[in-house]
């Protein structure tokens, strides 16, 4: 059973009478009296992360993947509540050491604290981090409006291929291993857009499970659909040249996840403002498409003008 169909039949009755749960159909928490907007994220090893051999970057990368929550809902990250359960192994004195200094440096990095959590003895090795932001106001999930434009943050594929490298599964030198391997640990998140978002989002997400299983998820209640051009989603020279090279497609990478950039639709009247802003911050941003009416299929278009099939939409969490 999917993760959505699980929360609908048995949890969303469950918030019915709590306005701030925001249906269960966010990802945050948003209570617009107090000001306060929570998001929580769980990790298991092997399947949220490869493995535990660098714990100092997989602590990086959970941290990031948490905060991105608060970020594409205009919402600077403050806080943060870290639980672990882990063994004598995972959780030796070396390995807690580098976890402990890896916090510190994102801490100081995206300005936020430790503010409590948990640990506990298991076999299984899994994190779960509470990020917690105040506001007055967010970006909700399902806003977007016909005829907005799409766009997308910095560059997409490359922390997946990152992984493809960790799995041997592709073959590239050192110093290109090393760019896509550090891309997987540690994404590139837009803290500085946070607040600049209100300017012009209508509706936002961040890309963690993929971009065409994301941008669903952020229409999955209104009657509406998308164009995508692929030939415009924005991929990084590396991605380019690795693609080239090894005679692969486009479309393998752009839609896998772990990017946790921000996917967000605006109207075409905002376009000189988030063209001025993104010169400005020096944060790419990119138009990939536009939302059209629920009538029409959603689509994704080549180059030629050809809709093409993306067999995996993205991550997706099935039970």
């Amino acid at each position: 059973m999917h993760e959505f169909k699980i929360i609908k039949r048995y949890f969303s009755k469950l918030s019915k009478l709590n306005y701030s749960s925001l249906n269960l159909n966010d990802d945050v928490f948003f209570d617009k009296k107090k000001g306060i907007v929570i998001s929580i994220d769980t990790y298991n090893n092997g399947s949220h992360f490869l493995n535990f051999k660098k714990p100092e970057l997989v602590i990086k990368k959970i941290i990031r993947s948490s905060i991105s929550d608060l970020i594409c809902k205009g919402v600077l990250p403050k806080f943060y509540f870290i639980s672990g359960s882990g063994n004598k192994k995972t959780f030796s004195k070396r390995n807690l050491s580098k976890i402990s200094k890896s916090l510190e440096q994102e801490q100081k990095k995206y300005r936020i604290s430790l503010s409590g959590g948990d640990t506990t003895y298991s076999n299984r090795l899994c994190f779960s981090i509470s990020s917690v932001g105040y506001s007055k106001k967010i970006i909700y999930r399902n806003k977007a409006k016909y005829n907005d434009d799409i766009y997308v943050t910095g560059n997409l594929g490359d922390s997946f291929t990152g992984l493809q490298i960790l799995k041997k599964k592709i073959k590239v030198q050192n110093k290109i291993m090393n760019y896509f391997v550090k891309k997987y640990y540690q994404p590139d998140i837009q803290l500085n857009l946070t607040r600049k978002l209100f300017q012009f989002a209508n509706t936002s997400i961040d890309l963690s499970d993929g971009l065409i299983a994301d941008l669903e998820k952020m229409l999955n209640k209104q009657n509406l659909s998308y164009n995508i051009d692929l030939d415009k989603i924005p991929i990084s020279q590396n991605l380019t040249n690795l693609i080239k090279s090894k005679k692969l497609s486009k479309s393998r990478f752009i839609s896998k996840g772990d990017d946790y950039q921000v996917l967000f639709t605006s109207s075409p009247s905002k376009t000189r403002i988030i063209h001025g802003l993104s010169k400005k911050l020096g944060i790419k941003i990119t138009k990939i498409g536009k939302i059209s009416s629920g009538g029409k299929k959603s689509r994704i278009i080549d180059q030629k003008g050809q809709q093409i099939l993306i067999k995996n939409k993205g991550h997706a969490h099935k039970f």
